[in-house]
């Protein structure tokens, strides 16, 4: 008896065991087929996420810079503002007057700062291409490179360059330019 139970054991555990090589052998392609989807899941679920930051940083770029071109036309308004100002007290104009259109032009600054607008402080400056623009150059008794002059103020929006200030640039020491442009004439009263 007990052989004809081991024969059934055996035999009912034959077909067991096929069939959980079988499953298991349905199953492996299943879990390799699996893991390019889900290499592919994680990399779509990455892609949106950067997508997502993207447009969230573009909209807000977009609303810090939208009104720039509004800023661009008011600079030349505040330039004519300030000339008017400063030909007012040379032409010694009635106080209320220049009072009046100093509390406008305060302002106007003030309306151009809460949106972030600055203007740059070019005078005693190192000379920066990026921030300035160079009339001229000068002579001067300030060292070489150094905003001497302002003709026209620049203005930052935010970090980003609005408007560059034109500017007069010093040369060096006049002595200096002197020597530079004749350095011939030295060397013959030698």
């Amino acid at each position: 008896m007990t052989d004809k139970k081991k024969n059934k054991t055996e035999t009912a555990e034959k077909p067991e065991v096929e069939q959980v090589e079988a499953a298991e052998a349905v199953v492996e392609p299943v879990v390799e087929e699996q893991e390019p989807l889900q290499h592919q899941m994680l990399r779509l679920q990455a892609d949106f996420d950067n997508f997502r930051k993207r447009t969230q940083r573009e909209k807000g770029e977009m609303f810090l810079y939208a009104n720039e071109t509004l800023f661009l036309e008011m600079l030349p308004v505040i330039d004519h503002f300030e000339m008017g100002l400063k030909s007012a007290e040379e032409h010694q104009t009635d106080c209320s007057v220049t009072d009046g259109f100093r509390l406008v032009y305060n302002q106007l600054l003030d309306l151009l700062k809460k949106f972030n607008v600055t203007p740059i402080d070019a005078i005693g400056e190192t000379f920066d291409p990026h921030r300035h623009e160079a009339l001229t150059h000068m002579p001067s008794d300030h060292p070489a490179e150094i905003v001497i002059d302002q003709a026209r103020k620049g203005y930052l929006l935010g970090e980003r360059l609005l408007r560059a200030a034109q500017v007069v640039v010093s040369s060096g020491s006049p002595a200096a330019e002197a020597t530079d442009a004749h350095p011939s004439e030295e060397k013959d009263s030698k």
